[in-house]
């Protein structure tokens, strides 16, 4: 058995089933913020109603993320153990920041979101819903910085460590800020939040259009269904641009990731810009492909008859990531996002002109758009994680050959057999199975039963606080008009 791919597979699985939930957490969680500042603002119960809802949903999809996030931690010490000794000073401080500013933040004010509308004030309520939101956000800062710096590193040295009588290279932090502005982390941040709010909002008003669809809380579907399209209209063309900043940056600094994605075997003037094809690294060439001329040239350099690198190049001196895997994932991902701009577009022009919500076959496609939405999110990091093979930390080039980095066939635990790895692929693919199906069952079962129906209970803006306050006062009138009665 090839234990270097079964545990490729193992982490892939796991990752890819826990990155269900966190996007959905991030977007969600700004969308939630976003209605219950609106119920502050006009005093409408249809928002609080809407912001209630919504975080029964968010809180369903913390809890299963967190469940699925504990594995992965196990999974560095158990198939990556050579890994964890490289890179544990850089990725364990990361790791760390996240626990103490991000996640401590979010769950400490969670029960506050989920428990906290009739205890607190809606003040105070709306303030905990977006340090929730912040803290799912910062949560996400720090994870991208721990692998953005595997792939571009920064703000570290290399030195010997020796354990047993036996040395080892370990990566060090020597300007830990040097590590979190790594060459990528902005870019790839501000990619990743981009594709978490798509994936939040679309995730709404997929639930949203079928209520609509089946003329159940109308004007409850209405409200979260504008609200979650304004962010996925602004999301939509902002990833455009992201997407362009981030290919350059991946162009600058893994040059072979950027060739294997878009295909480009040979170094050549006017390179061609791919839409589609069939990438054979026999022939070196992508089949039945349709391209752009010059376009690749263009957008990364501005001019369409400069030279682009290709894997002949590039491949000698960085080593060839598996090319048909690294472009198909690219390129879907790619047309997906160009799909997010037409379809939310088209939908704000229709909501604009008042006709939006009397289209059922707009609506049918914002029920099932949620899943396009997933999977770009998953195939982005599909291609950028195998698109920096055959490495799992990324070299820096010195006097033109690769410095520092990881080679991923040496990064795993000297003790683990493929037998092992195997049992536990076939073990976490049932206990993955089985939490889905309770999540499906679950979200079912809240979609079904619905938001409540609004109502003002009292002026908003007493809490309990509020109202305790009001209370005393009363009883010392009460009491102060029984004594001046008294003889």
């Amino acid at each position: 058995m090839d234990l270097l791919l079964l545990s490729r597979l193992q982490f892939a699985l796991t990752i890819m089933f826990h990155y269900l939930f966190p996007p959905l957490a991030i977007g969600m969680g700004v969308v939630l913020v976003y209605l219950e500042g609106m119920y502050l603002w006009r005093r409408d119960p249809l928002y609080e109603t809407a912001a209630k809802f919504w975080t029964r949903i968010f809180g369903l999809n913390f809890a299963v993320g967190v469940v699925t996030g504990i594995v992965m931690e196990f999974e560095f010490g158990t198939n990556w153990a050579a890994y964890s000794r490289y890179v544990g000073d850089v990725f364990g401080s990361a790791l760390a920041a996240e626990g103490i500013f991000a996640f401590f933040l979010e769950s400490g004010f969670l029960a506050l979101l989920i428990f906290g509308w009739d205890r607190v004030s809606p003040r105070m309520h709306f303030f905990a819903t977006i340090m929730v939101a912040l803290g799912s956000i910062f949560s996400s800062i720090w994870i991208v910085v721990a692998n953005s710096w595997q792939q571009t590193p920064a703000g570290h040295a290399i030195r010997e460590h020796v354990i047993n009588g036996l040395a080892f290279p370990r990566a060090e932090v020597v300007d830990f800020w040097a590590v979190v502005w790594n060459p990528s982390t902005v870019h790839r941040l501000v990619h990743v939040w981009i594709g978490a709010f798509l994936v939040g909002s679309f995730f709404i008003m997929s639930i949203s259009a079928w209520y609509l669809l089946r003329n159940v809380h109308v004007e409850f579907a209405r409200r979260s269904f504008a609200g979650a399209l304004l962010l996925a209209t602004i999301s939509s063309v902002a990833q455009l641009v992201s997407g362009d900043l981030q290919a350059k940056n991946v162009f600058e600094h893994q040059p072979a990731k950027l060739a294997a994605m878009e295909g480009q075997f040979r170094t050549e003037p006017s390179a061609p810009l791919y839409l589609f094809g069939w990438p054979d690294e026999k022939a070196r060439a992508v089949r039945g492909g349709v391209a752009v001329p010059g376009m690749l040239s263009w957008l990364l350099h501005g001019d369409s008859r400069r030279p682009v690198p290709g894997l002949d190049e590039l491949a000698p001196v960085w080593g060839q990531p598996p090319v048909w895997l690294t472009f198909q994932t690219y390129h879907i991902m790619v047309g997906i996002g160009f799909l997010f701009v037409g379809s939310t577009c088209g939908a704000a022009f229709l909501y604009w002109r008042g006709t939006l919500f009397q289209n059922r076959g707009v609506l049918w496609c914002f029920v099932l758009a949620v899943v396009p939405a997933v999977v770009a999110n998953e195939l982005g990091w599909v291609a950028a994680e195998v698109g920096r093979q055959p490495w799992i930390v990324y070299p820096t080039l010195q006097n033109g050959q690769p410095v520092g980095g990881l080679l991923t066939s040496a990064a795993l635990s000297e003790s683990v057999t493929g037998e092992q790895v195997l049992g536990s692929i076939i073990m976490f693919s049932i206990v993955y199975l089985l939490l889905f199906a309770v999540w499906i069952v679950v979200l079912n079962h809240k979609i079904q039963q619905g938001p409540e129906e609004p109502h003002q209970s009292g002026p908003p803006d007493k809490g309990w606080l509020d109202a305790a306050a009001e209370l005393a006062r009363h009883t010392e009138s009460l009491t102060a008009a029984k004594s001046e009665r008294r003889p």
